[in-house]
């Protein structure tokens, strides 16, 4: 018996701190989050209670207001889509695409207009890399 008034404050003293730090800033009541904090801590007993009672915004389910996510934390679920229904991702993605494609053309341009001018050489009698005549004197 001597335990249990031990262990239900310690209990209800752990449950109020949690509770306490997973609350958002917006939802306290009264005071900020780091008085409630230090109130819960500092006064064994009466803290948690206080905590409980008043210190956090509590919403009636009734009424439409769960206790739910926040409204910036709905608003941020909202914002997220999956990929492939995204259209600024997709549009990126075709935009990739058309940069690699276009970067791929000038290489292979680059890489013509190189050989065209190894074979303008070879043709005019300059000697090339490839060139496997000796030079004439």
């Amino acid at each position: 018996m001597r335990a249990l008034l031990f262990i239900v404050p310690l209990a209800l003293t752990i449950y109020a701190f949690i509770d306490c730090l997973n609350t958002s800033e917006e939802d306290t009541k009264h005071l900020p989050k780091i008085a409630w904090v230090f109130i819960i801590l500092l006064f064994w007993i009466v803290g948690p209670v206080v905590w409980l009672v008043a210190g956090k915004a509590r919403r009636n389910a009734a009424t439409g207001t769960g206790a739910g996510p926040s409204s910036w934390q709905r608003g941020r679920r909202q914002q997220w889509v999956a990929p492939d229904d995204n259209p600024d991702f997709l549009k990126s993605l075709k935009d990739d695409k058309e940069a690699r494609k276009a970067e791929a053309e000038a290489e292979s341009r680059k890489a013509e207009k190189a050989e065209a001018e190894e074979e303008l050489k070879r043709r005019n009698g300059g000697s090339g890399p490839d060139d496997k005549t000796p030079p004439t004197s």
